[in-house]
Order: C-alpha cells, then sequence, then structure tokens
C-alpha cells in the first residue's frame, strides 16, 4: 500500500533525526573527552577572571586606603610616616594609585628644597611605561622644572620638543612645555623663537591668567603682539558676523 505524503514527510523526518543521532553520538564517542576538557577549561578561565577582577578591587581599596592614610599623616605634620605609605604605594600600587605616590613624594622633596631627589622621583615616574602618557609627559616637565638650573637650553628644548609639536595643544601639556622651551630659547639669545612660543602660548584657550598675562608680556618684548593680533581676530569676527544678515536681507524681502 502506498504512503500518503504525510506519512512519507514523517517518514523522511524519522529518518532524518536518526541521522542526525548517528553523527551526534560518532562525535561525541570520537570527540567527547575533548569537549569536556574545553568547557570544564573554560570555566576555570572565566573563574581566574573574576578572581584576578576582585583581586584588583581589593588591591585599589587598599591603595585609596593607604593614600589617605598619608595625606592624614601629611596633615598631621608627619612627613616620616607619610613617605613610608607612599613608599609602599609606589612599590605595589596600581599604576594611577604610583603616579600619585611618586607626584607627592617629590612634591615633598621640593618643599624641603632637595630639588634633586624631586628630579629623580619625577624622572623614574617618566620613564614608567605603565603610565598614562599624559602622566609621564607631566612627569617629564616636573622633572625639566626641577633640573632647569643645571640642564643646557638645547637640552630642555630637546626633551619640551614632542609636547611644543604636538598636534592637539590646547588638550596636552603645551603651555608649561613650550613655557620652559621659550625661556630656553631666550636664554640662548634665540629671541624669534621664544617670542613665537610665548605668543602661541597667550593664544591658548583655557590657560590660567597669571600665564596669560606673563606670556602675554613676553611676547610682547620680544616683537609679538599678542594683544593686537587678539583684536584684529575678533574684530573680524564681528564683522564676519555682521555680513551674515546683511547678505540675508534681500532674501527674506523677497519672501
Amino acid at each position: 500500500m502506498a504512503l500518503s505524503p504525510t506519512n512519507n514527510a514523517a517518514l523522511l523526518q524519522e529518518v532524518d533525526e536518526a541521522v542526525r543521532k548517528d553523527q551526534l553520538d560518532s562525535i561525541w564517542q570520537r570527540f567527547g573527552i575533548w569537549i569536556l576538557v574545553g568547557v570544564v577549561a573554560a570555566l576555570i578561565a572565566f573563574g581566574g577572571y573574576l578572581y584576578w577582577g576582585h583581586m584588583q578591587e581589593t588591591k585599589r581599596g587598599e591603595n585609596a586606603e593607604q593614600l589617605l592614610a598619608a595625606f592624614d599623616k601629611l596633615k598631621a605634620a608627619q612627613p616620616t610616616a607619610a613617605t613610608a605609605e607612599l613608599t609602599k604605594i609606589e612599590a605595589d600600587g596600581g599604576p594611577a594609585y604610583r603616579a600619585v605616590a611618586l607626584f607627592q613624594q617629590a612634591n615633598m622633596k621640593a618643599e624641603r628644597g632637595d630639588l634633586k631627589a624631586a628630579a629623580a622621583l619625577m624622572a623614574k615616574a617618566a620613564a614608567d611605561t605603565k603610565l598614562d602618557p599624559s602622566l609621564r609627559d607631566l612627569a617629564l616637565i616636573r622633572q625639566t622644572a626641577f633640573e632647569y638650573d643645571t640642564l643646557k637650553p638645547e637640552v630642555v628644548i630637546a626633551r619640551m620638543k614632542p609636547m611644543v609639536d604636538a598636534k592637539d595643544p590646547a588638550s596636552s601639556w603645551f603651555p608649561s612645555a613650550a613655557e620652559l622651551s621659550a625661556t630656553a630659547h631666550y636664554q640662548l639669545g634665540q629671541y624669534k623663537e621664544a617670542g613665537a612660543l610665548y605668543g602661541r602660548i597667550a593664544d591658548t584657550p583655557n590657560i590660567p591668567k597669571s600665564l596669560q598675562s606673563r606670556t602675554v608680556q613676553m611676547a610682547g618684548m620680544l616683537g609679538v603682539d599678542v594683544v593686537k593680533d587678539r583684536a584684529a581676530e575678533s574684530a573680524a569676527k564681528e564683522q564676519k558676523g555682521s555680513v551674515a544678515p546683511a547678505a540675508a536681507g534681500p532674501a527674506e524681502e523677497k519672501k
């Protein structure tokens, strides 16, 4: 007796399921142990990742407590105890906390007049490849500032060049680096280069007023009239703004 189309479909489905089962059984027999090993390894790796994250979080908490303890000791006029806490963070803290520890220790050395030790700490931070590049740049600027009186102007200019030539100076340490470099150019008698740098600093947005005032004066003394340039720029902007509505007038009249 011939099978109906429905029975044919049911039979084909049963055959298909039987073939798939045989294939799965074959795969399991051949690779089952490796599949189990892979699953267990993945679970172990995931557990290890979670544990590592927990340990990192715990370590950050410990670093934060040590840093607060160091600041508390500084407020209590206990510099030796504060230095001990900062040294611990420097030795085994995370990159960000290690940077804070080095900067604070350098501040303490500089306040006591030990600029050589302060510069050495900043050199250590500047050479730490695990720190964020912006922190390393700041460390190099501070190292150079601490060592400035003992350095040749050419060395200062060479150190600051990458930051002075940065493509986006407004978001970098350009003003501080450029001021050190401009002063070095001035000492070498390179007044044109110094004046140009002072002018660039003065034109940098959102810099401290004291720095802006200082650089405007230095630029003016070296023949770069930043104030005049700014006035001309402002006038050009105002003129451009006033021309636009006038040009739009006829179009509005046609409406």
